[in-house]
């Protein structure tokens, strides 16, 4: 978990040029989103296997994971990470190679003088809550993983079932409403591959935010004229929710369930990107925990009402990303610190290191 969460999405920002890095970014995404999928469809075969099946389940999660440790065997170390080691021959030949370029001096030497700027911080933890670096400890660290969670994905992805039970499914519904949902997170993840570099992080975070809205509040408010104390909820007005709710995850899958990874990994300089990266895994699976604890709860005593709270909270988080938030698309990852300069109220913030 940690190796997924934390060192894969820094390793692809360190690794990719500029201009493709959220592309490349997406590939993290993309494979977590078909190896779920593959999983449930695996699933759904050998719980026919009677009655060793699930052996052979738990068994097959050993192929990508022996794939896995074959492939770091022959990965390169990132050329930021062996500049911090004083390896600037082997960095600079990693660099040339992953650009397809001799053309790397002035994005060398930027790695350069990042590294040295580390080297001087003795406490990375530390130096995260420092004034200059507010920007990337409010948006990056807290902030968009916070509601990457509460955007109430989970809550969709629990309730789905009830909406194919209605369909008339019945004890499949689990199973298919799985199956169709991860399918959509698959075609999402595709789609944010190709949209990210085009058409930036901010209006992905911020279409989605609007999409997002607006399906909430029309499955909340259907629910709330049209289920429950009794009522039977029509196979026809099922079908409708269960379209809406297939629209919400393809929102979600290619804006900020991809985004809350790939946004934090190139905001932090290189003197805090490990601790800032584990101060958003931290801050991502402590809502994701609450998010699961908490919904059955909120259900029982909100009903409905659940899914407007989250309409709400997605509005605050769009008018985060709106207020908050500077384009990062194509900018070099060591030059993302010139752009809270350039915002209304990060640049109050941010020292100038040229004075």
């Amino acid at each position: 978990m940690r190796l997924r969460l934390q060192a894969v999405p820094l390793y692809l920002s360190e690794m990719a040029p500029a201009k493709i890095r959220g592309t490349v970014n997406q590939l993290f995404q993309l494979t977590t989103c078909i190896g779920i999928l593959v999983a449930n469809l695996i699933n759904y075969k050998t719980e026919q296997i009677h009655p060793w099946g699930w052996r052979l389940s738990l068994g097959l999660a050993t192929v990508p994971a022996i794939l896995m440790f074959l492939g770091g065997l022959v990965l390169p170390e990132t050329p930021n990470s062996l500049v911090e080691q004083g390896k600037l021959e082997k960095a600079k030949a990693v660099l040339i190679k992953v650009r397809g370029t001799n053309n790397i001096e002035a994005e060398f030497q930027d790695l350069v003088e990042a590294s040295d700027a580390a080297r001087a911080v003795k406490n990375p933890f530390r130096n995260l809550l420092a004034r200059r670096n507010r920007p990337q400890l409010v948006i990056g660290a807290i902030g968009l993983p916070a509601f990457q969670q509460l955007t109430g994905m989970n809550s969709i992805l629990f309730y789905a079932p009830v909406m194919f039970q209605s369909l008339g499914f019945g004890g499949s519904a689990s199973l298919i409403s799985s199956t169709i949902t991860n399918a959509a997170l698959v075609v999402a993840a595709i789609m944010s591959m190709y949209s990210a570099d085009k058409f930036g992080r901010r209006f992905l975070l911020l279409e989605a935010s609007v999409e997002m809205f607006c399906y909430m509040v029309v499955v909340g408010v259907t629910l709330a004229l049209k289920f429950g104390e009794g009522k039977e909820l029509p196979k026809s007005l099922g079908l409708i929710l269960v379209v809406l709710i297939c629209l919400f995850v393809l929102a979600y899958g290619r804006s900020w369930g991809p985004m809350g990874w790939l946004v934090p990994s190139e905001l932090f300089p290189l003197e805090t990107r490990s601790a800032g990266q584990s101060v958003v895994v931290c801050v991502n699976l402590f809502f994701t925990a609450l998010i699961a604890q908490c919904f059955l709860v909120s259900l029982c005593h909100l009903k409905y009402g659940i899914f407007l709270l989250f309409a709400g909270l997605i509005l605050g988080m769009g008018s985060f990303v709106y207020f908050l938030l500077p384009e990062t698309k194509q900018v070099p990852i060591e030059e993302v610190y010139l752009l809270w300069r350039q915002h209304w109220l990060w640049k109050k913030y941010v020292e100038d290191v040229d004075e």
